[in-house]
């Protein structure tokens, strides 16, 4: 089967109406798509991408918000429109200089937005927490089914009992430059396994293959090695902005736990969503839930629009912790 995303429904990316080049501060240029109406005073939200995936990973929540909203997202380097850099140009800075960059492009002066990050995605907020540009721009932050440090020895995509065991073998997966091949039933299989919860329907680990299949080798195993030797505990400690997590209970790739520690560092944290049953593509598995965080938060901190308030209402609604505490709540799931 074909690579590159969805082609139609939910999961297929929609056209955004402007596309913009950032450059980095090494020079490495970034692709950036702004969705949503050409109109004044709409409160901004920056979206960005985990590893292996691109733009197109966004799209059901880009569908819903660019009704109300102005939606900035961009490709991480090396993955989707963004070209890849030499080996000496994946690091967690990039990730802050990339990010940096991205909101001073497509933001104006002055202007705030919500930011959300998926995965590597939300590692790149972490990265980014003490940058000037960064505490300036972002409002608030949702961090979706990441973590900061010890990802190789917490995920149980290969469930060793021991945590050392686990480290070294997901530090070779990591790493890997194995190619991943066409998108297989038996491919779609392996790749709901390690990322998806038992509940994924068949076109959300479709649209989730398409993606990750069109990721480059080479690009996926340096920033794999990235990973491997994640520390960015110090990064979360030091955001300073109102931040929320969301996590599936069913996540292998980044065990909720890693979320948990995540509440008990964050400055400014307002509540982990516990979504039962689903695993590391959040964003995809339940859109609902993450939309209506990131609206939620757009209200609270933006003084969102009334379009974006009352469609906030009719989100799915979500159990969260208090901010005094981390203990943990869930949610739901909806049929």
């Amino acid at each position: 089967m074909a690579r590159g995303p969805m082609t139609h429904g939910r999961y297929a990316p929609p056209a955004p109406r402007r596309e913009l080049t950032a450059t980095s501060a090494d020079g490495s240029r970034l692709h950036v798509e702004i969705h949503g109406p050409d109109a004044p005073g709409l409160p901004a939200v920056v979206l960005s991408h985990g590893w292996t995936c691109s733009t197109a990973f966004w799209a059901p929540v880009v569908r819903d918000l660019a009704a109300d909203h102005k939606v900035v997202l961009y490709d991480q380097r090396g993955h989707g429109r963004t070209p890849a850099v030499g080996p000496r140009g994946y690091s967690t800075t990039a990730l802050a200089d990339d990010l940096t960059a991205v909101l001073e492009t497509a933001l104006e002066p002055g202007e705030r937005a919500v930011l959300a990050g998926h995965s590597m995605g939300g590692m790149t907020m972490m990265a980014s927490a003490e940058r000037p540009e960064f505490r300036a721009r972002a409002a608030a932050v949702l961090l979706c089914s990441t973590g900061s440090a010890n990802l190789t020895a917490e995920s149980l995509v290969i469930p060793l009992r021991s945590p050392g065991g686990r480290r070294i073998a997901h530090q070779v997966v990591l790493g890997s430059r194995a190619p991943l091949g066409p998108v297989t039933a038996l491919a779609k299989r392996l790749l709901k396994y390690a990322t998806m919860g038992p509940a994924a329907t068949p076109e959300q680990v479709e649209a989730c293959a398409r993606i990750v299949h069109a990721c480059q080798v080479g690009v996926r195993s340096k920033w794999g090695r990235v990973l491997a030797g994640l520390e960015l505990t110090g990064g979360a400690a030091r955001m300073e902005v109102p931040t929320a997590v969301i996590a599936g209970t069913a996540d292998r790739l980044t065990p909720v736990v890693l979320s948990r520690r995540l509440a008990s560092v964050l400055p400014q944290f307002l509540g982990l969503t516990e979504l039962p049953g689903a695993g590391h593509m959040t964003p995809i598995e339940d859109p609902d839930a993450v939309i209506g965080r990131i609206r939620e938060l757009v209200r609270d901190h933006l003084g969102g629009s009334g379009a974006a308030a009352g469609a906030a209402e009719t989100a799915p609604e979500t159990a969260e912790t208090a901010p005094e505490t981390t203990a943990t709540a869930t949610k739901e799931k909806t049929a």
